[in-house]
């Protein structure tokens, strides 16, 4: 009898887990068939930092031009709060349908490793839809400092009773503040890191002689240094960028390998079909691929960029574990 009801029981479950499989099938299908029609209401941008900063302009140059391309409206939503958490979180927690878009940057790779709790999970909850644009950090000192080139600050630990030089980054945490350290542990500097509310109250303090050096995007800094008030030292990124084409990066510089552009892009809560990811990475693309767009851009001190919704996924996940990395080292963690 137990035999028989042993034998029973398999049956059932190998029928209910095919009745699973079948029923996710079907809805498969059903989502595939029903993308034809994606979209057929307002797509809404969720920003995970406040109006007026970059990557909000960012949103709103991209929303507006993807319009036409989407034949309806494309919404920006500006979620701020928790170093981009509080947005990433909502849109994580959205029906993955395509309606709800994360526009983020690569303060959501860092986040993983520095806060306990996040809500969320970066590695599962979310999927790429497509990089659009890189900006690298500057290392930037006043227009009348005796510096010239990152190796001179560097220097200045190896003279006899020297002060450690301080720098400042827009805040705890920030790809900025990962610059600067990645680039005080390559060369075995001893810089003092000062944290800042933004890269505006950053250079700020630069220009005001607070600090040293700061360490800023350069879409910040652009304004200054072409006003002559600021002076760059090493720009974050592989090679020099085309926003400062005159200024070496810190590879050039003598430390091979090393980079850190902050990248921004466009995300999907998990789940979303195939099709609807394609659809969006298709036109986004061809947005980004307009000379006024790429332009436009550019002049906010953007780097533009194309990729395949696999290709963001996969930097996204290289970066959350190289930052975990990093994070660890630097004993950087908030509860």
């Amino acid at each position: 009898m137990r035999k028989s009801f042993a034998w029973l029981l398999a049956g059932l479950i190998i029928v209910g887990f095919v009745a699973v499989i079948i029923a996710r099938a079907h809805t498969s299908h059903q989502g595939v068939a029903g993308d034809t029609n994606y979209p057929n209401r307002p797509v809404t941008l969720v920003v995970t930092f406040p109006p007026g900063g970059g990557t909000d302009l960012l949103a709103r140059r991209l929303a507006a031009s993807l319009e036409p391309e989407l034949g309806q409206t494309v919404v920006v939503d500006n979620r701020a709060g928790a170093s981009g958490n509080i947005g990433a979180q909502a849109v994580a927690r959205a029906k993955p349908d395509g309606y709800t878009l994360l526009v983020a940057n690569s303060s959501y790779a860092i986040n993983p490793g520095v806060y306990r709790q996040l809500g969320f999970s970066p590695q599962t909850d979310l999927v790429g839809v497509i990089n659009v644009a890189f900006v690298p950090s500057v290392l930037v000192t006043a227009a009348g400092s005796a510096w010239s080139s990152l190796q001179q600050a560097l220097d200045v630990n190896e003279a006899p009773g020297a002060a450690a030089p301080a720098y400042a980054s827009c805040g705890n945490g920030t790809p900025q503040h990962l610059a600067g350290e990645m680039l005080v542990r390559r060369a075995g500097a001893a810089w003092l890191h000062v944290p800042y509310r933004g890269c505006g109250p950053a250079l700020s303090a630069v220009l005001a002689g607070n600090v040293e050096l700061g360490l800023v995007t350069a879409s910040s800094a652009l304004p200054f240094l072409q006003a002559g008030t600021l002076r760059a030292l090493a720009v974050t990124s592989p090679q020099r960028s085309p926003l400062l084409p005159d200024v070496a990066s810190v590879a050039e510089q003598g430390w091979p390998g090393y980079e850190l552009d902050q990248w921004h892009g466009l995300l999907a809560p998990a789940g979303t079909a195939p099709a609807i990811i394609e659809r969006l990475n298709s036109a986004i693309a061809r947005v980004m691929r307009r000379t006024d767009v790429e332009q436009g851009l550019q002049a906010l001190g953007y780097d533009t960029t194309i990729s395949s919704a696999l290709e963001f996924q996969t930097m996204i996940q290289q970066d959350i574990a190289r930052f975990a990395e990093l994070t660890q080292e630097m004993g950087l963690r908030v509860d």
